[in-house]
């Protein structure tokens, strides 16, 4: 039965199930890095205080719908265990019917650095299996410089990541990430990027 409020529990990190495909792995060297600069009690009311948002699945499995980036670079800092919210119980639901609830709920993000949809089964089961998408990368900088406020829809900062894929050349993000953070600040303030969450039309800096 589930149950109509969500339930704290703690849980192995190295047994979270992903809801997505790719995270972009600077953005997850930059959290780990804020990670070192922790010390041990610091690092310990760190993980009191964070709850990574679930989904309860069929087989014991736990979802994490949010906080993939965190997640991993946790998983790579040699953390064990940390804290779950969970938001809904679908451990009763069919296993093949399981992701398309998921899908319905817009707790699940099935697309790879392409940005092409794929299949349920090509999602990862294990945080450490995510794939780099460096326009993710790219969007999460975008937005702690201020290019786009931060915004509640699911995987908004893909939906940025979308827009750049088309804009910024794979080339220009790997060999001058500087240069296409300035070109991303520009097109983020564009007209063109006025449907995408979180815009302003402003460019900081």
């Amino acid at each position: 039965m589930t149950s109509p409020h969500p339930q704290l529990v703690s849980v192995k990190l190295e047994k979270l199930r992903p809801t997505q495909i790719t995270v972009g792995k600077q953005e997850v060297a930059l959290k780990r890095k804020e990670w070192e600069k922790l010390n041990k009690r610091a690092r310990t009311a760190a993980l009191e205080r964070h709850w990574f948002p679930a989904i309860s699945g069929p087989e014991g499995n736990h979802y994490i719908v949010d906080h993939h980036h965190f997640g991993l670079a946790l998983m790579e800092e040699d953390v064990k265990s940390v804290s779950l919210l969970v938001l809904k119980d679908l451990s009763f639901v069919e296993p093949a019917r399981f992701w398309t609830v998921m899908d319905h709920h817009q707790w699940v993000h099935p697309y790879d650095a392409d940005g092409v949809r794929c299949k349920f089964d090509m999602i990862p089961k294990r945080l450490e299996q995510l794939r780099d998408d460096p326009y993710r990368s790219l969007a999460g900088e975008l937005r702690r410089a201020g290019g786009y406020a931060k915004d509640v829809t699911p995987f908004s900062e893909f939906l940025w990541a979308d827009f750049f894929r088309s804009r910024i050349s794979r080339t220009l993000l790997k060999d001058n990430f500087a240069k296409a953070m300035i070109k991303a600040m520009k097109l983020g303030a564009s007209q063109d990027a006025r449907y995408l969450p979180g815009w302003t039309g402003l460019i900081v800096g």
